[in-house]
Order: C-alpha cells, then sequence, then structure tokens
C-alpha cells in the first residue's frame, strides 16, 4: 500500500524529512499579531510568500487579516486558482512575457493589484492592457513602490516618486491608489531601540511621499508597508493603512535571534538519526534538500546538539554541552528548527499540522517553487 500519512494518524508513523506544524503554538502567534495589530486600527495584509497555502490565507482572513501578499506573478496565479482573490504582488512585474500573463490573471480576477517602480514598467502593463481589447474604463490598480532604504526596488522619494505618478495618471490603463515601502534591511536588528529608530525614519519617508502624492493630485489610499520585525513600529505611524507580516506564523531562529520570544517556532522539520559517527555525533536525513543555510544553520530541539550540513539529503548533529545530556542513537526522531522559514517551505511539498501528537490537518504547500 502507498505511503499515504492521514488525518487522526499520530505523528510517530510520519516518515522523515516532514515539515510538522504544531496548531496550539501557530494559532497562539496569530491570536499575539491580532491582538496586537488589530486595535491599531491598521489592515493586516499577511504576506504569503511564507505560508504559500491558500487554505492558510483563508485562516489567517478568517482572524481579522486583509487579504494577502505575494512575491511573484506565479504566486498569485496559484492562489487565484484557489479562490484567494485578495492579492497584493509586491515585486515588479517587467517583460512581455510576464506581462502577457499578469493581464490574463487580471481579466479573470480584478482584485489582483500590482507594484510600480518605473516608467517603463508602467507604460508596458498598461500598453499591454490596451492590446488585449480593454475598454477606456478598464483600469488595473497600482501602487508605486519607493525605496525606503532597502536599496532593492523602489523609485526614490522626492521629485521621481512624483514624476512617476504623473506618468501613470497619464496611462489609460493604470489607477494609482497607493504606495508601498518595504525596510526589509531592519528586519533582523538585532537591537529593539536600534530597529525601531531606522524604522519609523523609513516610515517618515513612505508617510510623507504619500502626503507629496496627495497634494499633487493623487488619490493615495493605501500606505503599505512592514513585516515582521517592524510591523509593530509601523503601524504606530499616522498614515499607514496596512502591514505585511508573514514569518510570525511559523517564525524560525534568524527572527527570534532579533525580536525575542513574542512569537513561537511552530514549525519544525522532523527527521531521523540514520547513523552513529562516534560517542558525540550522529547523522541525521535532513541536509540542503531539507533545511536552508543562507540564513545560518539550523537549530536542533534536542538540546545541547549543534547541527552541521553533510550534503544534500544528511546532516549532523554532534554533542556540544560539557555535562551530561541524553546521547541520541540510531533511529531516534528529532525536530529541527528552521533558521529562514521561507525558504525552507519552499523545498517541501506537504504541511502535517499535529495537536497534542496527533495530526489533525494536512496542507498543500501551494505555490512550492513559484518563483516567476
Amino acid at each position: 500500500m502507498p505511503y499515504s500519512p492521514r488525518v487522526g494518524d499520530p505523528l510517530a508513523t510520519l516518515d522523515t524529512p516532514s515539515m510538522i506544524v504544531d496548531l496550539d503554538l501557530m494559532d497562539s502567534n496569530i491570536s499575539t499579531l491580532m491582538s496586537r495589530l488589530l486595535p491599531t486600527g491598521v489592515s493586516i495584509r499577511p504576506h504569503l510568500k511564507t505560508t504559500k497555502s491558500a487554505l492558510l490565507a483563508q485562516r489567517l482572513v478568517a482572524a481579522g487579516a486583509k487579504g494577502g501578499c505575494v512575491a511573484k506573478l506565479s504566486e498569485a496565479e496559484v492562489m487565484c486558482a484557489k479562490g484567494f482573490t485578495d492579492v497584493l504582488i509586491t515585486c515588479e512585474i517587467v517583460g512581455k512575457p510576464k506581462v502577457a500573463r499578469l493581464v490574463e490573471l487580471w481579466k479573470t480576477n480584478r482584485e489582483v493589484k500590482i507594484v510600480i517602480d518605473s516608467e517603463v514598467c508602467a507604460k508596458g502593463i498598461s500598453d499591454a492592457i490596451a492590446e488585449s481589447g480593454s475598454t477606456a474604463d478598464e483600469k488595473i490598480a497600482v501602487l508605486i513602490d519607493l525605496d525606503v532604504g532597502l536599496h532593492r526596488t523602489g523609485v526614490q522619494p522626492g521629485a521621481p516618486a512624483l514624476e512617476l505618478a504623473r506618468c501613470i495618471a497619464m496611462l489609460p490603463h493604470l489607477r494609482l491608489i497607493g504606495v508601498q515601502g518595504y525596510e526589509g534591511h531592519l528586519q533582523h536588528v538585532h537591537s529593539f531601540e536600534e530597529r525601531k529608530a531606522a524604522c519609523l525614519e523609513s516610515m517618515r519617508t513612505l508617510v510623507s511621499t504619500a502626503d507629496a502624492l496627495r497634494k499633487d493630485g493623487h488619490e493615495i489610499s493605501v500606505v503599505t508597508t512592514g513585516g515582521t520585525g517592524t510591523a509593530e513600529f509601523c503601524a504606530s505611524v499616522h498614515g499607514v493603512t496596512e502591514v505585511q507580516p508573514g514569518s510570525f506564523l511559523f517564525m524560525d531562529t534568524d527572527y527570534r535571534a532579533a525580536i525575542g520570544g513574542t512569537y513561537s517556532n511552530s514549525l519544525t522539520i522532523l527527521s531521523t538519526v540514520l547513523s552513529t559517527q562516534g560517542p558525540r555525533i550522529v547523522t541525521i536525513d535532513a541536509g540542503l534538500k531539507s533545511l536552508t543555510t543562507d540564513s545560518g544553520l539550523a537549530e536542533c530541539k534536542a538540546p545541547g546538539y549543534e547541527y552541521g550540513v553533510l550534503g544534500d539529503e544528511h546532516g549532523s548533529l554532534e554533542w556540544k554541552d560539557g555535562g551530561e545530556g541524553k546521547p541520541l542513537k540510531v533511529g531516534d526522531r528529532v525536530e529541527m528548527v528552521p533558521s529562514h522559514i521561507d525558504p525552507t517551505i519552499n523545498l517541501h511539498d506537504v504541511y502535517y499540522a499535529y495537536r497534542k501528537g496527533v495530526i489533525e490537518e494536512i496542507w498543500s504547500v501551494d505555490s512550492r517553487g513559484k518563483v516567476q
């Protein structure tokens, strides 16, 4: 009979490596974020590049969120196909193949919103909509992507932003509704005061630009920003209308090191000890194909053990504590806490969500591998 885990099965029956989610911890993370942010009146638009799941997107909306964000057009295509349509695509859409796909998606879902940071991008999208046979009153909602310090994408504040807004206003199939500014360079700053001060400075740039655009005659109703490490600071700023946290749901060691224990590590990778390599080192079946290393190494929940990479399929756990601890042996199972949650999730097909050791739900990673 083919291997096919089912709801109601104990975690002990799962093969490894498997991506598992503690529902009690995840629900607590959602409750914590909503209780902190909803009273501010700022909308919460979670970034779905973390979960890559339409089901979890709907669960977040049920808890109080307003729609969701995705990073890539292909992610939006998947979410919309699964019925989750209130989507903001937070990366620029450039190039004829991608723009053509955007137009097709927008024709079937007018809730899709996009960001623009150049006249080339703006004209390309408006022209493509015109060429598709759309009527003059059919316009896609766009936000100006503003560089607030990350220096990754975004038009510069001041005159460049105003010039872009005027360009958008002249194009027949674009409707400017707001501005986006992502302070991604601040998400993992460890000092609370340093992170807060720098974030508030970025927000001043974002909000003042929105005000300048309004004074220039543009209707700016959306000012969107923020991530898990800064959302509370952003929400405290008058003029910010929505925030985009994503990693809070599951967390990782990188965020935990920066912002502490506000949210719990609810997602882990279940792994099995395959071999012993001496009295202090064992080999597990979770390597680079199960855990990413761009933000450092994953952390083992078994105390005293330090993870090391042994290749695509294998990792090592070395006992580092000088005191006594429980030695791991062949066949033991361990949970690994990812260092960077988003790309780790992208390595897996399925979430096994459990409560008190029993699988309660099984979710697909719907937009796994959707990088276009």
